[in-house]
């Protein structure tokens, strides 16, 4: 699985493939240069449960910590997870 990121001006969206075939996307909202929102998950029924939001997630995180980014999670699963993990609570706006 190829996880993405993919900009432009004011979003971004990870994106996971597997063989050439999008089977998720977690959308963001730029708020400025060193804030974003996710604010959308989905992934395909197919592959729910195999990890893919969470490895979206985790491309994300790394892109914030390389960037200086914090994140406001917004969507549930975006919140889920940050409730959870201690391990990426570094970028999580307080």
């Amino acid at each position: 699985m190829d996880i993405l990121i993919i900009e432009d001006d004011n979003t971004g969206f990870a994106q996971a493939k597997l063989n050439n075939y999008q089977i998720g996307t977690m959308n963001y909202s730029k708020m400025g240069k060193d804030l974003i929102a996710i604010d959308a998950t989905f992934v395909e029924p197919a592959h729910e449960g195999k990890g893919v939001g969470k490895k979206m997630l985790y491309k994300i995180v790394e892109m914030a910590r390389k960037n200086n980014i914090k994140i406001i999670p917004i969507c549930p699963f975006a919140v889920a997870m940050f409730n959870k993990m201690d391990s990426i609570a570094d970028v999580l706006k307080s």
